[in-house]
């Protein structure tokens, strides 16, 4: 029995060698590892009546690395830097993880109180509570009978 030809597998191996080839050949010509400055961090976001959540994932730093901002009610700010690597002796063949600066702005689902915003990072995954502010929580109108 005679097996089925896929000739479009030998093609897209093809092209992901050629992109990273390229990849490798521009990354080297214009002095940095990289084509596009890193990108910010995995964030999730949610909320319930009282709080809105947030959780991104920020591997390998330190707290003095991380600064978050609230500002204007409902924009949070994750800010930071990861330091490059720099093994010594070594030819690095591919980098994929980022380094340097890093940010992420992300306008909020809720007006939240800055000020008593709970930030806890354990394990890479920066956490936030972040209450709702008064105004954003739904408040019940009574309706009177005329």
């Amino acid at each position: 029995m005679r097996q089925p030809r896929f000739p479009f597998v030998d093609l897209w191996g093809e092209m992901g060698r050629v992109h990273d080839e390229l990849n490798r050949l521009f990354g080297r010509f214009n002095g940095a590892n990289r084509l596009q400055p890193p990108l910010g961090p995995a964030v999730n976001i949610w909320e319930d009546e009282q709080n809105v959540y947030a959780e991104a994932n920020l591997p390998g730093l330190k707290l003095d690395q991380i600064e978050i901002l609230v500002n204007e009610g409902n924009q949070l700010t994750i800010q930071g830097a990861r330091a490059q690597p720099s093994p010594e002796g070594a030819v690095l063949h591919r980098q994929e993880r980022g380094f340097g600066q890093f940010l992420r702005q992300l306008e909020l689902p809720a007006l939240v109180d800055a000020d008593r915003v709970e930030a806890k990072y354990e394990q890479g995954v920066l956490r936030l509570t972040m209450p709702k502010s008064e105004a954003a929580k739904p408040r019940r109108i009574d309706v009177k009978a005329s």
